[in-house]
């Protein structure tokens, strides 16, 4: 296969596992929104993280010793790994649940809600609906 150097000097670098066009890749990149931190902390939950990062922590360390005990007892390995994955859904569940009631709350006020405040729920369902597509 022939690749030539302009061509390769213009596009940027993929990494090993994105099986997209170079400039796709970078279009899908621009266009993501940033996550602006853990859940609860920000009025917006449908812009942050799914998990604040002691929670990450916690997780992460919880699959690595998850994974370790593969060598010696595969089959409990893998029960552990799907009480942990039960978990993390759970997880999941609870946090969208607990977003979706807050968004709930800015506008289910009968009639007292404006049609600027009608707006801005629509915006924050909007982007609580992309963020749920994402996952």
């Amino acid at each position: 296969m022939h690749v030539d150097p302009a061509t390769a000097a213009a596009e940027p670098a993929l990494p090993q596992d994105d099986l997209r066009p170079a400039g796709e890749a970078a279009d899908a990149e621009v266009a993501a929104p940033p996550d602006t931190g853990p859940v609860g902390v920000s009025e917006s939950s449908t812009e942050s993280q799914l998990f604040a990062e002691h929670e990450l922590v916690e997780l992460r360390a919880r699959w690595d010793a998850v994974q370790a005990a593969f060598v010696d007892d595969p089959r409990e390995c893998v029960h552990k790994a799907d009480g942990l994955v039960s978990d993390l859904v759970e997880q999941l569940t609870a946090g969208f649940a607990n977003a979706r009631s807050r968004l709930e709350e800015q506008w289910a006020r009968g009639e007292q809600a404006s049609t600027e405040d009608l707006r801005i729920a629509l915006q924050h369902y909007r982007d609580f609906f992309q963020r749920l597509l994402a996952v």
